[in-house]
């Protein structure tokens, strides 16, 4: 399709196929993971981050997921809900919250990561080793791509 002369991206497209696989990944979570543990697609995404991140604040737990604040504040509400969330004020710096996994969330990361890894073995099985390690490489590189154009230029 073109709109004033320039082809618009579709469904082959690359970035398509990035989205397209992170929708097929995610499915499957709603449908089991997600309502045998009464927890949300993003809240999984903020307990895997805090479970590797310890202590983060929530500005962090955005950087590592990519979601944006108020995904990721509704995401901690729904964990601090339901008692899975530990809060406490920064001793250094007062207006940073530091965030952990409670004991119930821990357990909740525990049985959630057993399916992850499954997932992740099942998405991974068709692709070899190096193919894989290509693949991380690339996405960092996408990822440092991305966060650098949101930051925009540095003013002096």
């Amino acid at each position: 399709m073109k709109k004033g002369g320039v082809v618009l991206p579709m469904d082959d497209s690359i970035f398509f196929k990035l989205v397209r696989v992170v929708n097929l990944t995610a499915r499957p979570f709603a449908e089991s993971i997600g309502r045998a543990n009464r927890l949300t697609l993003n809240e999984w995404r903020v307990t895997l981050v805090l479970a590797s991140h310890p202590g983060a604040a929530a500005q962090e737990v955005a950087l590592h997921t990519g979601l944006d604040k108020m995904t990721v504040s509704r995401a901690l509400a729904g964990l601090a809900r339901h008692g899975r969330l530990v809060k406490k004020i920064d001793a250094a710096d007062k207006r940073r919250t530091c965030l952990w996994l409670s004991a119930a969330g821990q357990r909740v990361y525990e049985k959630i990561g057993i399916g992850g890894k499954a997932r992740e073995a099942q998405l991974f099985s068709a692709v070899g080793r190096g193919d894989q390690e290509h693949l991380s490489r690339t996405l960092d590189t996408l990822i440092a791509t991305l966060l650098a154009a949101d930051a925009g230029p540095v003013s002096s």
